[in-house]
C-alpha cells in the first residue's frame, strides 16, 4: 500500500505530461502561425521538440533534482521502447513499409547519435557539460540538415508533420488568446507532471528498493513514449503505417541529441554500470536491427513485430528481475 501513492501520481504525472506536450505543440503552432513564421520553420523547431517534451522535461528535471541516473535510463529505454513497441505494435496491424524516402537517410543520423552518446559515456562518467555540448550540437546540425533539405523539395517529412496537427483531433486554436492559454497550460502542465514523475519516481525506487535507472528504464521510458506509440498506432489504424518508422527515428535522433544533451548541460548525468553492461547494447542492436530491414528494403510485418513486442517483453522482464545488471 505504501508504493500505491507514488505509483499512481508517477502515472498521473505521465498523463499531464503527454497532454502538456501536445496542447504546447498546438499552441506554439498557432502563434508562429499568426506571427507568419513559415511551417518548415515550425515543423523543425516547436514540432520537432514538442513532440520530445517529455523526455526532455523528465531528463533535465531529473538532472536538476540530482538523479541524473533517472535521465539516462529514461532516454536508453525510450529509444528502445521506440523500436520495439512503436514499430513492433503497428506492425501486428498493417507491415511497416521501409522503402520510403528519406528513411535510409535518418537511419544512418539515428546510428551515428547512438554510437555516438555510447562513446561519450565511456570516455566520461558522468556525463557532464562538454559531452552535453557536443551532442546537443549533433541535433543543431540535423535540423540545419532538414531545413536546406525539405527548402530544396528534398525531404517533406515536416511538412507533412505540420499537416498531421493541422488536421489532429482538435486542429489548431482559432484564437490568439486561446494560443497563449494553450502555451502557458501546457508549460505549467510539463513542469507539474515532470515534478510527479520525477518526484515519485524516486520515491518508489526507494520503496522498492531499485535504482532510479530502473525506473527511468522501464516506467518513465514507457511513459514518456506514449506520444509515439499512440501517434504510429493510430496513423497504422487509419491506414497510414509509412508514418511509424519516420516517427520512431525522427523521436529517437532527438532523444540522443537534444534530451541527452540538454540533461548534460543542465548537470551531471550519471550513467549506471548495468547500462554499459546490457542496455545501451539492447538500445544499439534494436538500432542495427532496424537499420538491417532499411537497407534491404522490406518491410516490417507481422511476424517481426510480435517478435519485436516479444522481445520488449522479455528485456523489461530482464531489467525487472535484475538480470540485466
Amino acid at each position: 500500500m505504501a508504493l500505491l501513492a507514488p505509483t499512481l501520481l508517477l502515472i498521473l504525472g505521465l498523463v499531464i505530461l503527454v497532454v502538456a506536450g501536445d496542447v504546447l505543440v498546438r499552441g506554439a503552432a498557432a502563434l508562429a502561425r499568426r506571427w507568419g513564421i513559415p511551417a518548415l520553420i515550425v515543423g523543425l523547431t516547436i514540432v520537432a521538440f514538442g513532440t520530445s517534451a517529455p523526455e526532455l522535461v523528465v531528463s533535465v528535471g531529473a538532472v536538476l533534482d540530482g538523479v541524473g541516473n533517472m535521465a539516462a535510463g529514461n532516454v536508453v529505454g525510450s529509444n528502445i521502447a521506440n523500436v520495439l513497441l512503436a514499430l513492433g505494435l503497428p506492425a501486428l496491424i498493417m507491415a511497416i513499409p521501409t522503402n520510403l524516402s528519406g528513411v535510409a537517410r535518418n537511419t544512418f543520423v539515428c546510428i551515428v547519435a547512438t554510437l555516438l552518446f555510447i562513446g561519450l559515456a565511456f570516455l566520461g562518467n558522468p556525463i557532464i557539460w562538454w559531452q552535453g555540448a557536443i551532442l546537443f550540437a549533433g541535433i543543431v546540425i540535423y535540423l540545419t540538415w532538414m531545413f536546406f533539405l525539405a527548402r530544396a523539395g528534398v525531404d517533406e517529412t515536416i511538412l507533412e508533420e505540420m499537416a498531421e496537427i493541422e488536421e489532429g483531433q482538435g486542429g489548431l486554436p482559432k484564437s490568439i488568446w486561446v494560443d497563449v492559454l494553450y502555451v502557458g497550460a501546457g508549460l505549467v502542465g510539463l513542469f507539474l507532471g515532470g515534478e510527479l514523475i520525477v518526484g515519485n519516481g524516486i520515491a518508489l525506487a526507494s520503496g522498492l528498493g531499485v535504482s532510479e535507472t530502473v525506473i527511468g528504464l522501464t516506467i518513465v521510458a514507457i511513459g514518456t513514449s506514449l506520444p509515439e506509440i499512440a501517434t504510429v498506432v493510430l496513423a497504422t489504424l487509419r491506414g497510414h503505417s509509412e508514418v511509424a518508422i519516420g516517427n520512431v527515428l525522427g523521436s529517437n535522433v532527438f532523444n540522443l541529441f537534444a534530451v541527452m544533451g540538454a540533461a548534460g548541460l543542465a548537470g551531471p548525468v550519471l550513467v549506471e554500470p548495468s547500462l554499459f553492461r546490457f542496455d545501451f547494447w539492447v538500445m544499439l542492436a534494436t538500432t542495427f536491427i532496424l537499420m538491417l530491414f532499411v537497407m534491404t528494403r522490406k518491410p516490417i510485418g507481422r511476424k517481426t513485430g510480435a517478435l519485436f513486442v516479444l522481445c520488449y517483453i522479455l528485456y523489461m522482464a530482464a531489467v525487472g528481475f535484475g538480470l540485466a545488471g
